[in-house]
């Protein structure tokens, strides 16, 4: 089975789930975001993306966007699609497939990523577990399959009606699925402003193996944006 059979296969059944129950639509976002980046591989570092969202009477929700990144010149392109439904309603479980694109032209590079998650958390606190299948190509090679560990985690120490600051850490992103010693460790601020504008920041700092934080600190990252939801 191919990277697009094996996504394809859940949202195809959680849309036959929403065309079969009639559900409706309980909430729409868009979002936007800028981000800059400095690293030890590339020095400087910047992205550009917008995200879009569904939910469908509080059980599924859909999510997917597109990020063009430029370093050294370079473009590169990410994209991702996540389908996520919530089966129980006294229970904070949810269970999702997220399908992650990361392409570099410059280096013919390709990875597709198929990643399965089970979910629990509140607005509080919460953590997303799974399975991260690989498919990555270099310079028109045929594609390598490997599996990954995948996970992200977060926690809120102020959570109100207006603003939300806590910490996330793991490696696996929206736009980035990374390997098992590429973790990061956010500092995640929310301001919502009204009903429904929020602005977002972020402060990540990125390393690259598990051992020796200090040794292995592998560049910071700032990510900011508004959030439009009805």
């Amino acid at each position: 089975m191919n990277a697009k059979k094996g996504v394809l296969i859940p949202i195809i059944l959680l849309l036959s789930f929403a065309g079969a129950y009639s559900l409706e639509i309980t909430e729409k976002e868009a979002e936007a975001f800028v981000r800059g980046e400095y690293n030890r591989g590339f020095n400087n570092y910047g992205d550009f993306s917008v995200i879009g969202g569904i939910e469908l009477d509080s059980i599924l929700k859909f999510r997917a966007g597109f990020s063009l990144g430029i370093s050294l010149g370079d473009p590169d392109y990410s994209a991702f699609f996540n389908a996520k439904v919530s089966p129980f309603k006294k229970v904070p479980l949810s269970f999702s497939v997220m399908y992650v694109y990361d392409g570099i032209p410059e280096y013919e590079s390709q990875m597709h990523s198929v990643i399965p998650l089970v979910s629990f958390g509140i607005d509080r606190a919460g953590i997303s577990i799974g399975s991260n299948f690989r498919f990555a190509s270099f310079f028109g090679e045929e594609p390598q399959f490997e599996s990954v560990f995948s996970f992200r985690g977060f926690f809120n120490f102020i959570h109100n009606d207006t603003l939300r600051i806590g910490f996330s850490a793991g490696n696996l992103t929206e736009f980035n699925a990374k390997n098992m010693g590429a973790m990061s460790l956010s500092f995640d601020v929310s301001v919502l402003l009204g009903e429904n504008w929020t602005i977002i920041n972020s402060l990540e700092l990125l390393q690259s193996g598990l051992d020796g934080f200090t040794s292995t600190f592998y560049g910071i990252a700032w990510r900011g944006g508004a959030r439009f939801s009805w």
